[in-house]
């Protein structure tokens, strides 16, 4: 094992939250979630050679992590996402409910429902990047993710309030 593979395998290592977060963000099943994470290393190994250094690794692995998974099953027609969260039996919820569970369960929903797109805008969000570093991942203008950002709070917040009163 030369250099370069040690260097790749300990920052990977180091990093390899950021893949699992992509994964359970846009998998539902726990093999796909598996699948995806394979295809994301095989694709950082395979783009580790134009890795520049100019941005902190974990930010060039997010960008490869999310490139990934939105392209992932177009890939494979036969293989193509379906989103599963709409087609989830609704669950029994016992009387004595947690409103904040509740609230909680509602946004999830709702951030389930976003496109690929918005989905890793928030979860980027959520994790604290600021606008500029997630326009570098995401590859679009900081001024568009604000944008973007803005209309996504709106769309969260109906689609919450919508998902709760049916909770």
């Amino acid at each position: 094992m030369d250099y370069k593979e040690k260097d790749f395998i300990q920052l990977l290592n180091q990093n390899q939250k950021i893949i699992h977060k992509v994964c359970n963000l846009y998998m539902n099943w726990q093999e796909d979630k598996e699948d995806l994470f394979q295809e994301i290393t095989l694709q950082a190994w395979k783009a580790y050679s134009q890795f520049r250094g100019e941005a902190k690794f974990s930010t060039w692995l997010y960008r490869v992590a999310l490139n990934t998974a939105i392209t992932f099953f177009r890939k494979d027609k036969k293989n193509a996402f379906i989103d599963t969260v709409s087609e989830m039996p609704e669950l029994t919820v016992p009387m004595d409910r947690d409103p904040i569970e509740d609230k909680t369960k509602a946004m999830y929903e709702a951030i389930a429902a976003l496109s690929k797109i918005d989905k890793a805008i928030v979860m980027l969000y959520l994790e604290d990047y600021s606008y500029a570093e997630i326009s570098e991942i995401i590859g679009i203008t900081a001024n568009n993710i604000a944008v973007k950002m803005n209309r996504i709070k709106v769309k969260l917040r109906e689609a919450t309030l919508k998902n709760f009163e049916r909770i």
